[in-house]
C-alpha cells in the first residue's frame, strides 16, 4: 500500500511538525548515504539506522505518534529521514483539489473525543471571524486563520498532520472548529483560494446587550468628559464587564478606552485627547447599529489569551510611541498569515527625554529591543490574544532569538504585497475602521519594491515622501513625519530606500493614492529599523506648508464635534455652534453637502441623535479622503 500521507509532506510541512534544524540534518544524512533501510508492514512503514535505531509510522496517524527507539521527545530527525527517504523512494505526490471540509464529525469525535467537539460546539454558536486559504499546487496546505491561532492541515484529509500554534490544551478545539469552517464555506460555495467570513453564530441581535452602556455613553456627551466623576467610571467598568460576559469583546474594549481616557482626564495626563473620546462614543454607537458580521463588528469570538504550543515569529520592525509620561514600543512579528504586535510600555522619570536609539539597548522578551525588532523569534512560551497582541516568554530554555537574515523573502502571500493595485482594491473594500475588527497591525504588511523613483523631503511639514513602484509598474508613496523622540528616523529611512528589496509599513488611502507609513526596511545589508537609529537629524526644517483645504476643514469639523464632547452637549455657547455652522459652510463649498447637512442639523439642534450621524460622517470621510 502506497503511504500517500508520506508522500503529500513538504519541506516546509516537515519543518512545522519539526524544525528546520532537523529537516536540513535529516537532508544531509541521506545525502551522504547514511539513510535508514525502509520497509513495510501492513501499511506501517518502518526505518532501520546504522546504529540501530528503528522507527515506525503507522498509517492514520501523524509523526508525533509515531514510535523511534531513539528515545527522544516529540519529532525526531530519525522520524524525519524516514520520511524523506521514503518520498526519494517513491516520488513526490500529484496534487488534487480537496478541501478539510470532507472531513466528517464522525472521523472528529473518533480521534478528537466527544469532549473537544462540546467545548468548540461552545465557540461556534458565539460565531467567529475565519480567514481560508484552500490549497493550490502552488501551495497544497490548507490554512484557516482563527482569531486566537492558525490551524494548518498539512496533508489531505489526515487529522493526524493537522498542524496549529495553540498549545496542547487548546489545538483539538481549534482543529475542529477550522474543520467547520471550511464545511461552511463549501456549503455557502465561497469557493475563492482565499475567503473570509464569519463561521457559526446565531441569529439573535447581540448588539441589544449594548442598551446600557449606550445610555451611559448618551449621558456622557450630554454632560461632557469634563465633568465625569469616579462614580461615573464606576458604573462604566460594571457596563465593561457585563459586555465581557455577553462576548461583546469589541465594545467593552471601546469601554474600557474611553474609561481609561476620562481618569487621565482627571489626572490631567497626557494620554486624554478629546477627539479619542469623541471617537469612542461614535463607535460605540455605530457598532450597535451595524449591520456587519457580529464577530467582525460586535468581537464575539473567544478573546481570551491563547497559549502557543511552538511559534515562530519573523519580526518586521519597530516603531516607537511618546508622551511626557512614558514611552510605548510595539515591535511586529509574522506569524504565519498574520501580524502579531509585542506591545511595552516603559515610564519615563522627571527629565529624562529617552529616544528610540535609547531605548534599542533595554531588554524584552529576553533580547534587546533592537534584537527583537530584527530577528527570527522561537518560543515554546508565547500567548495571542484575539486582538493581535503576543506576549513572549524571556527565558532561554524556551525562546531562542535568531538574526532575521532574509527570512521575508519567504513570508506568505497574505502578507507580502507584491501588486500595489491590488492592494489598494483590498483596502477600499473595508468597511469604516469603527466597526471593523479591532486588531493590532491590521493594516500591517511587507511591500515588494521593484524601484524607488524619487525621494523628496519636505522642509516645512519635516516630512519625507518616497515614490516605489511594483514589478507592473503602479506606485505608492512611503511617507514618514520627524518625531523628536525618534530624531534619526528620517536620515536612516532616506539612506536605506535607495537599495530596498522590501518595506513593513501600515497601509492606507489619502487622495486616491496608496500611502505606506514605514516600519522597516530590508535592503542587501541587513534590516533597517529607522524608529530605533542613532544621532540627530541632519534635514533641514523650512516653514510650515500651506494646509490642504479638503483635510483642514474636515479636520476643524471633527475638532468642533470633539469641543461639543468635551464640554457637554447641555452646555454649549453659542460661540462654538456658530463655528459649526461656519465649518458646515465651509464643508459644502468643497462639495461635501451631507456632511455639511449633517453639522449643520446639530448645530441648529445639539443633541445625540444630531451629534452621532454628523461625527460619524466625519470620521469616515477623514479616513477615506
Amino acid at each position: 500500500m502506497m503511504r500517500a500521507d508520506l508522500l503529500a509532506l513538504t519541506a516546509d510541512a516537515l519543518a512545522s511538525l519539526a524544525n528546520r534544524g532537523l529537516v536540513k540534518r535529516a537532508t544531509k544524512e541521506l545525502d551522504a548515504g547514511a539513510g535508514p533501510v525502509l520497509g513495510v508492514e501492513g501499511g506501517t512503514v518502518t526505518g532501520r539506522f546504522a546504529d540501530g535505531v528503528e522507527v515506525a509510522l503507522p498509517p492514520g496517524a501523524g509523526l508525533d505518534r509515531a514510535s523511534c527507539t531513539c528515545g527522544a521527545a516529540g519529532v525526531c530527525r530519525h522520524r524525519v529521514a524516514v520520511v524523506l527517504a521514503y518520498q526519494r523512494e517513491h516520488g513526490e505526490a500529484a496534487f488534487s483539489p480537496w478541501s478539510p471540509g470532507a472531513i466528517t464529525d464522525d472521523r472528529l469525535r473518533d480521534l478528537l473525543g466527544d469532549r473537544v467537539l462540546t467545548a468548540a460546539r461552545r465557540v461556534h454558536r458565539a460565531g467567529l471571524p475565519v480567514r481560508l486559504t484552500r490549497p493550490t499546487a502552488a501551495d497544497p496546505v490548507a490554512t484557516a486563520e482563527l482569531p486566537s491561532c492558525t490551524v494548518r492541515f498539512l496533508v489531505p484529509g489526515e487529522l493526524g498532520y493537522v498542524h496549529t500554534d495553540a498549545a496542547a490544551a487548546g489545538r483539538d478545539q481549534w482543529a475542529a472548529l477550522a474543520v467547520w469552517a471550511f464545511r461552511e464555506a463549501d456549503e455557502r460555495g465561497l469557493t475563492d483560494d482565499v475567503v473570509r467570513f464569519d463561521v457559526g453564530g446565531s441569529a439573535d441581535d447581540a448588539a441589544g446587550g449594548m442598551d446600557a452602556v449606550l445610555g451611559l455613553a448618551d449621558v456622557l456627551l450630554l454632560d461632557g468628559a469634563a465633568t465625569a466623576n469616579p462614580v461615573f467610571e464606576a458604573a462604566l467598568d460594571r457596563a465593561r464587564a457585563d459586555l465581557v460576559t455577553a462576548r461583546l469583546h469589541w465594545p467593552a474594549l471601546a469601554v474600557e478606552e474611553l474609561a481609561g481616557a476620562l481618569r487621565a482626564y482627571r489626572a490631567r495626563s497626557a494620554h486624554h485627547d478629546p477627539a479619542h473620546v469623541a471617537g469612542l462614543l461614535t463607535e460605540l454607537h455605530a457598532r450597535a447599529r451595524a449591520t456587519g458580521p457580529r464577530s467582525q463588528v460586535l468581537g464575539t469570538e473567544e478573546a481570551a489569551e491563547t497559549p502557543l504550543r511552538r511559534v515562530r515569529l519573523t519580526a518586521l520592525g519597530c516603531r516607537v510611541h511618546a508622551t511626557a509620561e512614558d514611552r510605548t514600543v510595539e515591535v511586529f512579528f509574522a506569524d504565519g498569515g498574520t501580524v502579531l504586535v509585542r506591545r511595552h510600555h516603559w515610564p519615563v522619570g522627571e527629565g529624562e527625554r529617552p529616544t528610540g536609539h535609547d531605548l534599542a539597548g533595554r531588554r524584552l522578551s529576553g533580547a534587546s529591543l533592537a534584537d527583537l525588532a530584527a530577528s527570527t523569534v522561537v518560543s515554546e512560551s508565547a500567548t495571542r490574544s484575539a486582538g493581535r497582541l503576543v506576549r513572549v516568554g524571556a527565558r532561554a530554555s524556551t525562546t531562542s532569538v535568531t538574526p532575521l537574515g532574509r527570512s521575508w523573502e519567504s513570508l506568505p502571500d497574505s502578507l507580502v504585497v507584491r501588486d500595489l493595485t491590488a492592494a489598494g482594491d483590498e483596502w477600499d473594500a473595508l468597511p469604516p475602521r469603527v466597526v471593523r475588527p479591532r486588531v493590532a497591525a491590521e493594516l500591517v504588511r511587507v511591500v515588494r519594491v521593484a524601484g524607488v523613483e524619487r525621494i523628496a523631503y519636505h522642509p516645512g511639514a519635516q516630512r519625507l515622501d518616497a515614490l516605489v513602484t511594483d514589478g507592473a509598474g503602479a506606485t505608492a508613496t512611503i511617507s514618514a513625519t520627524h518625531r523628536p523622540h525618534c530624531p534619526a528616523a528620517l536620515d536612516a529611512l532616506a539612506g536605506a530606500l535607495p537599495t530596498a528589496t522590501h518595506v513593513s509599513g501600515e497601509l492606507r488611502r489619502f487622495r486616491g493614492g496608496l500611502v505606506i507609513d514605514p516600519i522597516a526596511v530590508l535592503t542587501p545589508t541587513g534590516l533597517v529599523v529607522p524608529d530605533l537609529a542613532t544621532g540627530a537629524t541632519s534635514l533641514r526644517t523650512g516653514e510650515p506648508p500651506t494646509p490642504d483645504p479638503l483635510t483642514s476643514t474636515v479636520d476643524s469639523a471633527l475638532a468642533v464635534c470633539a469641543e461639543a464632547a468635551h464640554r457637554g452637549l447641555r452646555h454649549l455657547a453659542p460661540p462654538l455652534r456658530d463655528r459649526a455652522r461656519a465649518t458646515a459652510d465651509a464643508l459644502r463649498r468643497l462639495g461635501l453637502r451631507t456632511a455639511a447637512d449633517l453639522l449643520t442639523a446639530f448645530a441648529d439642534d445639539p443633541t445625540p441623535a444630531t451629534w452621532h450621524p454628523a461625527h460619524l460622517r466625519l470620521m469616515i470621510t477623514a479616513e477615506r479622503r
